[in-house]
């Protein structure tokens, strides 16, 4: 629970606070006091008289009543303080820098466990343990450095790590980032990473709170939370930009289908910031670029142009833009293009990059920015970069830049790589309330990233042609868990809605050998039993005759564990794969991508979680590498991704309902000329 004692107390006491600003105590009394905080501030220390210029008591039992209390103390001394605190002087808000709990032993977590109930049966809040603390414009509860500049349209920062968001801000710092709030959650034995989403989510002033939200998360331990309140915000018009680390570990190495050993707890994370709409990143440094972008006008296409005064980084720019999925429009040629070189100096290339030479003066960087922002109708952004050789100071460049930033109504990216010769003017710079891009390559990262994350997912279930009452009734009556009998995959594809080949399974060759020629050769043949038909030799192509036929099906019935084969028509399309499996706490992963071997050799899926909207299964599908083969690569017809994303739609709802499903595989789904239709699959539940 988030209080108004917690964002804006007019009291505080610093247990543990001392003399000493090297230690965590000491130090956040010193923030305290140089942040301005304005209400009454209490020092507890046995063994000082005075801590800072504050007097300094013996015990809590001595303060007055007060609205927050700061712990820097042994674990072991918390138990009771935070008593007497919460008892007896009416504090509503803890802030705990101790480690010593959960985190660390058994024991500790008891003590965690104990000291929660206190604080939560006298109706007040905990940030951390084992926390670095939190900031905001009221009052800098921190006992680190640096502190960064506070704006109330700056940054709101939620971190499960102390250190991680200590290096965050420092990152953030040096490109010019401002803050308007820093959560360092530590254990979050009470208020997690969700609770204050969820906070900020409630209380959103769309005319006073910050826009921007950065997240570190080490743990997800409500997704739902997360992806409501995530989602939320950004429909509100936030961004928001995330890591969340720890998903290497795999639960997968024990699956027995192929989309359970893919769908790991990473495609899980990937999947619900899909549907949130939240940027992932992977690093600090990333993490920082993206607040960076954030802070700049939204860019509503995805055309660049680059002005630049040095060749090389506009061509790394050009070469990571391009790489991205972004356009850098040629404007060879273009009459307008023409105008603006006679406005530059001799040699000035207005292909795009627009090189104004490294002769070019501020006159003509702010020539080109015009030209780009008013003339040129392909633009949606502007890369800028300008650097100093060393000769000359730069301080009117950087002037024209902030000028053209605030008056420009496409976004502008300055990329000031000179941060040693030409330190002094791009400080200068980043004070008059910009950031800086020293690094092209992160820019334009960022910028791509940033593109390609969809807006929120709706949650509505599409459920034309799905007859769910259906659905239940097969799965009910299945009387056991584990793999299901071909015929129970078929019935329920049917009440999905989802085509699927005519088969016949069946260990009598004359049913085999009938059915067969119903059908019509060329036919396949495949062994029912073993899990990995491939892998045991369990699948046979092409067989164009009776006599072929009754060769295959009697080797395939020889495979150890084989019970019977299963007969279909021989298709030809490309194999497409979908499957799903069910993980803890984040309910279904549904995935996409090519089928066949590729889906095992490549591992080229995406993933989402169910249930999805076609607009999200689209998304999906547009972001998989192997998506040109969808559209028609060499000469190639292409699929109905329309059809595709309709298939996993409809296969999300059968997951929806029939949550006994715990690892599906649809590998392939064969694109043919007729349409979409699944060849082979299977489906495991546990009842």
């Amino acid at each position: 629970m988030i209080n108004q004692e917690l964002i804006h107390p007019k009291s505080i006491v610093v247990v543990g606070g001392s003399n000493t600003t090297s230690k965590p105590g000491g130090n956040c009394v010193r923030n305290l006091i140089n942040g301005g905080f304005a209400g009454d501030l209490y020092v507890i220390n046995p063994k000082e008289t005075e801590v800072q210029g504050l007097k300094s008591y013996n015990h809590v039992s001595e303060i007055p009543p007060t609205n927050m209390a700061i712990i820097a103390i042994p674990a072991h001394s918390c138990l009771e303080t935070v008593k007497v605190l919460a008892q007896e002087k009416g504090v509503k808000a803890f802030i705990m820098f101790t480690a010593g709990f959960g985190e660390e032993s058994k024991e500790g977590g008891m003590l965690e466990r104990e000291i929660v109930k206190v604080i939560t049966e006298a109706g007040a809040s905990l940030i951390g343990p084992n926390c670095i603390g939190l900031l905001n414009r009221y009052h800098h509860s921190l006992f680190t450095l640096p502190i960064p500049d506070m704006d109330p349209m700056g940054v709101d920062m939620i971190s499960s790590s102390g250190g991680t968001c200590l290096f965050i801000m420092e990152s953030s710092i040096r490109m010019g980032l401002r803050f308007n709030s820093v959560w360092s959650i530590g254990n979050g034995a009470q208020i997690t990473v969700e609770d204050v989403l969820e906070y900020m989510d409630i209380h959103f002033d769309p005319e006073t709170d910050s826009k921007i939200k950065l997240l570190y998360i080490e743990s997800i331990n409500d997704p739902d939370k997360l992806l409501e309140h995530t989602s939320s915000l950004i429909r509100k018009g936030c961004r928001i930009a995330a890591i969340k680390s720890g998903t290497s570990e795999s639960g997968s190495r024990a699956a027995s289908s192929h989309t359970g050993a893919m769908a790991n707890p990473d495609l899980a994370v990937e999947a619900l910031f899909r549907k949130a709409g939240v940027v992932r990143c992977f690093s600090r440094e990333e993490l920082a670029t993206m607040g960076a972008v954030f802070t700049l006008k939204e860019l509503k296409g995805r055309n660049i142009a680059i002005v630049t005064h040095a060749g090389g980084p506009a061509v790394i720019l050009t070469d990571a833009l391009a790489k991205g999925g972004m356009e850098i429009p040629s404007l060879s040629g273009n009459p307008i293009a023409e105008e603006l070189k006679t406005h530059l100096l001799p040699g000035t290339s207005t292909n795009n990059p627009i090189d104004i030479l490294g002769t070019g003066e501020p006159k003509h960087l702010a020539i080109a920015i015009d030209y780009c922002e008013s003339k040129f109708d392909n633009i949606d952004g502007i890369a800028v970069i300008f650097g100093s050789p060393g000769l000359t100071r730069v301080y009117e460049a950087y002037d024209v830049l902030d000028q053209k930033m605030r008056t420009c109504s496409k976004p502008i990216y300055p990329i000031l790589p000179s941060v040693s010769t030409a330190w002094d003017e791009t400080n200068f710079f980043i004070k008059k309330g910009h950031v800086n891009f020293s690094d092209e390559v992160g820019l334009a990262n960022a910028l791509t990233k940033e593109l390609k994350t969809p807006r929120p997912m709706t949650n509505n279930m599409e459920l034309k042609g799905v007859d769910i009452p259906l659905m239940r009734r097969i799965i009910d009556g299945i009387p056991e868990s584990g793999y299901i009998a071909p015929k129970h995959v078929q019935e329920l594809f049917r009440a999905a809605g989802i085509p699927m080949v005519e088969e016949l399974v069946s260990s009598e060759w004359k049913e085999i050998k009938a059915f067969a020629v119903q059908i019509g050769f060329p036919v396949v043949a495949k062994v029912v039993g073993p899990i990995h038909k491939s892998d045991v030799g369990g699948v046979a192509l092409n067989i164009r005759s009776e006599k072929h036929l009754q060769i295959e099906f009697d080797r395939l019935m020889q495979i150890p564990d084989a019970t019977a084969v299963m007969v279909q028509p021989m298709l030809k399309g490309i194999e497409l794969f979908a499957g799903a499996k069910y993980e803890e706490r984040f309910g279904h992963i549904v995935l996409c991508g090519l089928g066949g071997i590729f889906v095992e050799i490549f591992h080229d899926v995406a993933s989402g979680l169910a249930p999805l909207a076609t607009e999200e299964a689209l998304s999906m599908i547009r972001s998989l590498r192997g998506y040109k083969v969808f559209q028609g690569a060499r000469g190639q017809n292409g699929i109905d991704e329309y059809q595709f994303a309709k298939m996993i739609v409809r296969l999300s709802v059968l997951l929806r309902f029939a949550t006994e499903i715990k690892e599906l595989d649809i590998n392939p789904l064969l694109a043919t000329d007729q349409g979409i239709i699944a060849v082979d699959a299977r489906i495991r539940i546990s009842k």
